[in-house]
């Protein structure tokens, strides 16, 4: 029986620590592939790298925990990096170059890289990706996609990505239940077919076939860093969906079947995600900081 399989595709980048004078390996499809990875699914990264040390750190990463890497783009300029310091023990962004080269460079898929992701069971990427103009194509190679909105939405935007997306994952700390379930109620509307909503230290939901879910959060028992909280939850809940389907696939069984693997799937993912908090950085690998720290 083959194992199941996630490529992320997109984002890269390297967190540069002002407070410890570290810079740890990162970006949301980075760390889903490493978080799989470690809940048992094999992983693939396709994204842009620069040519600079932050790519070089990502990309000796990437070989160390014999994640495929070998389909990236490659463009000379300063690859992505985000500025970081620590309150106690919340990760406070200070600014980013904006992905660096990522932002000025397609990806202009071809057909080989079609016929190479068609291998992967699901694909996971993100809004700080630059993919959207993309995201038609990579549906047509039928890998149902799951996408992390992150906190960022407009309705024209759910308008526009939530037709090809099978999964997303929306941070909702910030609103109330009422907003909450609104928003996720959107998702649903314009073709999301699971749509989660985490709620910090309060849980998380999903809603499937108008249906609510709720878990409870797992307090981490030694906090150092809660980078990469969200995307540990969302890269564990997918991988458990995966490994609990005869065909790996996202959406497969009765719908008291999926509620089953849904509500599994989520504590799974909470006790991951508080397990990552014990890490520095998304999920370790720290190397000293070189070269820009200033935006």
């Amino acid at each position: 029986m083959k194992e199941p399989k996630i490529i992320a595709i997109g984002d890269n980048v390297c967190d540069k620590y002002l407070s410890r004078g570290k810079m740890y390996p990162g970006g949301q499809c980075v760390n889903t592939c490493v978080y799989a990875k470690w809940n048992g699914v094999n992983s693939a990264y396709l994204g842009k790298y620069g040519n600079d040390e932050v790519a070089e750190c990502v990309q000796e990463t990437l070989k160390k925990l014999e994640i495929d890497d070998t389909h990236c783009r490659h463009f000379q300029g300063e690859n992505g990096f985000a500025l970081v310091t620590l309150k106690e023990t919340d990760r406070v962004f200070l600014g980013s170059n904006k992905g660096g080269i990522a932002k000025d460079h397609a990806f202009d898929f071809n057909e080989e890289d079609m016929d190479y992701i068609q291998q992967y069971d699901l694909i996971y990427t993100n809004l700080n990706s630059y993919i959207e103009q993309d995201l038609s194509k990579l549906y047509q190679t039928k890998v149902p996609i799951a996408y992390d909105f992150s906190m960022r939405w407009t309705d024209e935007y759910l308008r526009d990505v939530c037709p090809y997306v099978t999964v997303a994952i929306m941070s909702c700390a910030h609103l109330s239940e009422d907003e909450r379930e609104r928003e996720m109620k959107k998702a649903q509307k314009y073709g999301v077919s699971v749509v989660l909503g985490t709620v910090g230290e309060e849980g998380s939901y999903v809603l499937y076939k108008d249906k609510f879910l709720y878990t409870k959060a797992v307090l981490a028992e030694d906090v150092i860093d809660t980078m990469g909280a969200g995307d540990s939850y969302f890269a564990a809940f997918l991988s458990d969906m995966l490994k609990n389907s005869p065909q790996h696939k996202i959406l497969d069984g009765s719908d008291e079947q999926m509620y089953v693997k849904i509500q599994n799937a989520m504590k799974k993912a909470s006790e991951f995600a508080a397990k990552m908090c014990a890490k520095e950085g998304a999920f370790g690998y720290g190397v000293p900081i070189t070269g820009r720290t200033e935006i």
